[in-house]
């Protein structure tokens, strides 16, 4: 596995993460396709948390104590528990821009890192720093994802009744 490609991915999401945001507006980030799917300011917010409190953390106690217990950590609660949706969509962005510059830093300035080192997951087994790694890649990418068919939703709703079945999509 190419540890450093995975690094370098790393920071190319960030790029796609800004021009995947560059036009959405304060109205269109808070917009949820329905009541039980994310709108666009939760995915950054998620996003940050993501970053700063699973994927580094649990990288650097993998690599650094692999015995220590991992605190834990709740995705799908934190969304309503702390508000992600309520909170300004910049500063959200800014967070999450941050937290990625750090890790982008901290992962470049490991000093050959064993990244065979895993953590007994309870309920997932042997956690590997690699599969840590690879998996930040992977949540990512399904970001990415979501966010591309956030912004084509939006864009449904915003010009119906006009169909979007020429673009393709879907």
């Amino acid at each position: 596995m190419n540890h450093e490609k995975l690094i370098a991915h790393l920071k190319a999401n960030a790029d796609v993460f800004k021009y995947q945001f560059l036009s959405v507006s304060e109205d269109q980030a808070g917009w949820k396709p329905a009541k039980d799917r994310w709108s666009i300011l939760e995915v950054v917010n998620h996003l940050g948390d993501e970053e700063r409190e699973d994927f580094r953390q649990r990288l650097e106690l993998v690599l650094n104590d692999p015995e220590a217990p991992w605190p834990a950590i709740d995705p799908e609660g934190w969304v309503i528990q702390r508000k992600y949706n309520d909170r300004n969509f910049r500063q959200s962005l800014d967070g999450f821009f941050e937290q990625r510059d750090i890790s982008i830093r901290w992962l470049n300035e490991l000093v050959a890192p064993d990244w065979r080192s895993a953590h007994q997951h309870p309920q997932l087994g042997s956690m590997s720093a690699e599969l840590i790694l690879a998996n930040w890649v992977a949540h990512d990418l399904f970001h990415i994802r979501q966010i591309a068919d956030l912004h084509f939703e939006y864009i449904a709703e915003v010009v119906h009744p006009v169909s979007l079945d020429y673009s393709g999509w879907g």
